[in-house]
């Protein structure tokens, strides 16, 4: 009789043991396409991802760099001073959006151009990501608010 109770224990055990590496599995596999990463210029044109990947820039909008072409078709210029890399966006840009000012744009990098999905802008003059103001720390370009 106690076997009998032993080996049912077992068999439930195992049966949940599997149960949580399928579910785990099976969460694994839905986010995969839900995770972005997020890289600085200096990365993307040191290690160029493949086309097919989507993750983030950011950076700030190199000065005199926005050309707005046809319809709401906007090209420019993202910086962390180290390395500049070029993005096309179509869309409606926020209102922030601004030349030397933190952005942050989701998209894949397609023949050497960023092409965005999604583009955030800071949403005060004091506000920026902090994977841009990192990315700004490393190369030596960020100065704090207020500093000249």
């Amino acid at each position: 009789m106690k076997s009998l109770k032993k080996k049912r224990r077992i068999q439930v055990i195992a049966l949940a043991s599997v149960a949580l590496v399928v579910s785990t599995g099976l969460i694994g596999y839905a986010m995969r396409d839900g995770i972005n990463f997020f890289r600085s210029p200096s990365q993307v044109m040191a290690e160029p991802p493949q086309p097919s990947e989507v993750f983030r820039i950011g950076g700030l909008v190199e000065e005199g760099s926005i050309i707005r072409g046809q319809g709401e078709t906007v090209q420019f210029v993202v910086t962390d001073g180290g390395a500049s890399v070029p993005v096309s966006y179509t869309g409606v840009l926020p209102d922030l959006f601004a030349e030397n000012q933190g952005m942050v744009g989701t998209g894949s990098y397609v023949n050497g151009v960023f092409q965005a999905s999604e583009i955030l802008a800071k949403h005060d003059e004091t506000y920026m990501p902090k994977e841009v103001v990192d990315a700004l720390k490393e190369q030596g370009v960020y100065k704090e608010p207020g500093e000249s």
